[in-house]
């Protein structure tokens, strides 16, 4: 009975709802029956009708007051009344009956035929009314989807755009990355070939030599270091990144990488500040290309300008490395941003990278259970600060 139409029946004499009752009879329709205004509107309430039978003449509440009421609902007000009477067809009473609201009048003694097909032309109106809602919803679900499913199209084509661009700057970095490199390289091979040809065995002193030779290795830790980026790249988008920790001193670790920069960049003077005894239980190797990654861009965007190092303790169980310069510093707006692959500020456009070091350092040191930021403000210098707790999980 769940599609069953409801009917609403209001007469204040029993005999004359059973009358109805037994004349409207289906297996289609679930009559309802109120002996009084008040009881009809509880029902009116509760259900949703398809036509309202109002008896005229009623003691307390008349079908003409409770009309006005069913019209007076914004739930009813659409609610088709026929009214059932039994005085004469006169116009005055006519008219009051569709001022309230009627669409039509049935006079007692009542017509069977008459009655049923009264009711029967409502209620089909009814039902079609019901299925053009249900329609008209999964229509509106149906547009919801299609408009979901174009969303998620321009979403899905956004990104391949994204990626698309992101993949072609990639190979351009990458290839003008190595292109210097192996330029200088190939611009070194060819003068000591020329060197060679012309017999000039002289010009190859000892100090000479120490001197191509170190910038042979400086071109060739930068074409590595550039292929290991790319491969922890990888690793990282599919999640392969290898965390092997093992006891390791936090200040040892940033003398060492401290060390190295000084040969490679005397002319900038390297401040280490180191508290002892910061001893945790990470991956050395990775922690120290996190601090690589730091110095190099403190190095390159501080402006000639010393560089400090500090290693110490922020909280009980948590180390604190911090990578301080005196550069341009960084506005708040891209304080996220450098963290992203491939993103770098607009003043190091010349400067060498293709901005995957902070990308790297955060994947590192949020696999460790750690935190890194940046504290920064335009002309103030920038600082990178690195947390990680001593016994990761």
């Amino acid at each position: 009975m769940s599609d069953a139409v409801n009917i609403l029946i209001v007469d204040d004499l029993p005999e004359n709802l059973l009358a109805l009752q037994a004349l409207l009879h289906d297996d289609h329709l679930m009559l309802h029956t109120a002996t009084s205004g008040e009881a009809a509107l509880s029902l009116l309430l509760e259900h949703e009708f398809a036509l309202a039978l109002l008896d005229v003449q009623m003691p307390g509440m008349s079908g003409f007051e409770l009309a006005e009421l069913i019209r007076g609902s914004s739930r009813t007000r659409h609610l088709p009344i026929v009214f059932v009477s039994a005085a004469d067809r006169d116009q005055s009473h006519t008219f009051r009956g569709y001022e309230n609201g009627a669409v039509d009048f049935l006079y007692k003694p009542l017509d069977a035929h008459t009655v049923k097909s009264k009711v029967r032309v409502f209620t089909e109106l009814h039902c079609k009314s019901r299925e053009l809602r249900r329609q008209l919803v999964e229509l509106e679900a149906a547009r919801a989807d299609q408009q979901r499913l174009l969303d998620e199209l321009q979403h899905t084509q956004a990104d391949l755009q994204r990626a698309l661009k992101m993949r072609d700057e990639f190979m351009s970095m990458v290839t003008h990355e190595l292109r210097t490199p192996l330029g200088v390289m190939a611009l070194e091979v060819i003068m000591r070939q020329q060197r060679l040809d012309k017999g000039d065995l002289g010009w190859f002193s000892r100090e000479r030599l120490q001197a191509m030779l170190d910038k042979d290795a400086r071109q060739v830790r930068s074409m590595t270091r550039l292929i290991e980026d790319m491969l922890d790249i990888s690793r990282i988008q599919h999640g392969m990144l290898s965390i092997r920790p093992q006891p390791t001193d936090l200040g040892e670790l940033a003398r060492r990488v401290v060390a190295d920069f000084e040969a490679q960049y005397q002319q900038v003077p390297l401040q280490l500040a180191t508290q002892a005894g910061i001893v945790g239980h990470w991956d050395d190797s990775r922690i120290a290309q996190v601090l690589v990654n730091l110095l190099s861009n403190a190095l390159r965007y501080g402006q000639g300008r010393p560089v400090r190092v500090d290693v110490g303790l922020a909280d009980a169980g948590i180390a604190r490395l911090a990578v301080t310069d005196q550069g341009p510093g960084i506005p708040p707006q891209d304080q996220q941003r450098i963290f992203e692959q491939f993103q770098r500020l607009p003043t190091s456009a010349r400067a060498p990278g293709m901005g995957l070091g902070l990308f790297i350092s955060q994947q590192f040191v949020q696999a460790h259970g750690g935190h890194i930021a940046v504290h920064s403000a335009p002309g103030e210098g920038a600082c990178f600060e690195v947390l990680l707790p001593l016994t990761p999980a």
